[in-house]
């Protein structure tokens, strides 16, 4: 019997059912077909003070938010390109992992880290996938090999969920189950693996 973990999906924009949560809906659909148990921390529910690290009373968003990622482990970032960067939300949202410092697993410590970028054109996305992945490193996180663009100007999502493109589609779900594989060997103590390690496990179906 496969061992279950849990994978939090974080994203979005303040509007209802933008595109980057859906694109992260489906990779957290994925992530529960190989046996994980999800939740989803959308764009709307990411609207909080700006993180002040000298403040100790914290938004019961902030306060749930935190708690999400601590007992996580695995997590799916989804950002929509702001000026080719993350946006202001979803950093806003990083930062208050701060509060993780101190810890048993400070910040993403022994965590599977997905991440993907929604753009209406290829640099604005990849530039955003790439700075999701520099915070990744920087709290400590282990970037899935595969990271996710989805331009929609050429792709979108229709009304059962899935992606129009069956190539994104397809990157959305390996995705998925690289955060699912290598957080089940981390959590039977399996050493972690180097990148090459978690695609073939990934391709493997995790």
């Amino acid at each position: 019997m496969q061992q279950t973990v849990k994978v939090v999906g974080i994203g979005g924009s303040p509007r209802p059912d933008s595109t980057a949560e859906r694109a992260l809906r489906v990779v957290l659909a994925a992530a529960e077909r190989h046996g994980a148990q999800v939740s989803l921390i959308g764009g709307a529910e990411l609207v909080m003070p700006l993180y002040d690290p000298r403040t100790e009373i914290r938004s019961p968003r902030a306060l749930r938010l935190v708690s999400e990622i601590a007992g996580a482990d695995g997590l799916v970032l989804a950002s929509p390109a702001y000026h080719g960067s993350v946006s202001g939300l979803v950093k806003n949202a990083l930062d208050h992992v701060e509060e993780l410092r101190d810890d048993a697993r400070p910040y993403f410590s022994g965590r599977a880290v997905g991440s993907l970028a929604v753009a209406q054109g290829w640099q604005g996305g990849v530039s955003t996938l790439a700075a999701l992945r520099d915070v990744t490193h920087a709290l400590r996180g282990w970037p899935t090999p595969l990271g996710v663009v989805v331009n929609s100007a050429t792709a979108g999502f229709g009304p059962d969920g899935n992606c129009s493109d069956p190539h994104v589609q397809g990157q959305l779900e390996t995705m998925a189950a690289q955060v699912v594989g290598f957080a089940r060997m981390y959590a039977r103590g399996t050493p972690a693996p180097d990148v090459a390690g978690i695609a073939a496990l990934s391709q493997a179906g995790g």
